[in-house]
């Protein structure tokens, strides 16, 4: 008895080891704003965003079913990328659900006003029960094994190119910039992940003339397997310049059913060289049929829907597989050629 019970407890505990490889992403469904959940291979965790406030507490309960189904008792690093209510207004409900212990971000709120006000305070008060980091470009998120680096923050960038970057952008030369934005989308703080050779970016709401900042005249960033799109595919983000230099193999778009997957930006990313595959949160009813994927890679088809994600698992070789959670398709890709 046992030797065999030596036996089957070496095969759980290979099997959990050989599960514990991944860089675990979860796209969380927050109605046309960002939770994005990251579980490393050593099991820390690292939430993007948290949703909207109200709506009974229906984006809080969503990142916490993620974050319990990826077995996260706690977030350890908790980035608001801008404070803006789709990205920051669920703060509070969060906190309410599931400890936070270190809360990032780019510095007190850059908006004025009595909503911006309001936000905010909800969000230091939920911040004093945790740990309080300001990032600027440059700057890393100590997780272990995996390597997060902000490239953006409160309308900076990063200075120098990161390693292979630097190349020279064709686009930039016909690419228009807009009118200066000066709401907290320009702030958005912006990570690369990478883990292994897989790389994996967000840059929030990172506003068009910004995007431009970051990989004009030369791409400071370089090439990514994943890209999530800015702005939940937005046309006031997500310029060709950008999404082209970055040259993502898959993109992700976390839009609503009536907000983000705009056909401009759509567009831009399906025309991107080297694109394998989109998936989006949700099917954009006003951007049609002809400017969405497949259903297959579409997690909500309807605009009522049950909050349903996409998953992403990645190597350290660079391979990687997603998943729609509303039907389990899954789809892989192999590490790319070097």
């Amino acid at each position: 008895m046992r030797p065999h019970f030596a036996c089957l407890l070496a095969l759980a505990c290979a099997g959990s080891l050989a599960a514990a490889k991944t860089l675990d992403i979860y796209f969380v469904d927050v109605e046309g704003g960002q939770a994005t959940l990251m579980v490393t291979p050593s099991g820390q965790s690292l939430l993007v965003d948290t949703g909207w406030p109200g709506f009974n507490g229906r984006d809080a309960d969503r990142i916490a079913a993620a974050a319990k189904k990826a077995g996260v008792r706690q977030i350890d690093y908790l980035v608001i990328s801008h404070f803006h209510r789709d990205h920051a207004g669920g703060v509070p409900q969060l906190a309410e659900r599931i400890p936070i212990v270190h809360f990032v971000d780019h510095g007190p709120n850059t908006e004025s006003g009595a909503a911006a006000g309001e936000l905010f305070t909800a969000y230091e008060k939920a911040m004093a029960k945790g740990k309080h980091i300001v990032v600027k470009p440059g700057d890393r998120i100590p997780l272990r094994g995996v390597d997060v680096q902000v490239v953006t923050a409160r309308g900076e960038q990063i200075g120098a190119p990161l390693a292979g970057a630097g190349q020279m952008n064709p686009l930039c030369a016909s690419t228009e910039r807009r009118a200066l934005d000066q709401t907290e989308n320009a702030r958005s703080v912006g990570v690369l992940v990478s883990y292994g050779k897989f790389r994996f970016v967000d840059l929030g709401d990172l506003s068009w003339n910004k995007e431009l900042d970051l990989v004009c005249p030369a791409n400071r960033v370089g090439t990514v397997d994943v890209y999530l799109t800015t702005h939940h595919g937005m046309n006031m983000s997500g310029p060709a310049a950008i999404v082209h230099a970055l040259r993502p193999r898959v993109a992700i778009m976390n839009n609503g059913a009536r907000k983000g997957g705009t056909p401009e930006a759509w567009q831009a990313v399906k025309s991107s060289p080297g694109l394998e595959d989109f998936w989006q949160v949700h099917f954009s009813i006003p951007a049609g049929k002809e400017n969405n994927v497949g259903e297959a890679q579409i997690a909500n088809l309807e605009e009522a829907c049950q909050g349903f994600g996409v998953q992403l698992s990645a190597e350290s070789d660079g391979s990687f597989s997603v998943v729609n959670q509303r039907t389990g398709f899954r789809k892989s890709y192999a590490a790319r050629a070097q």
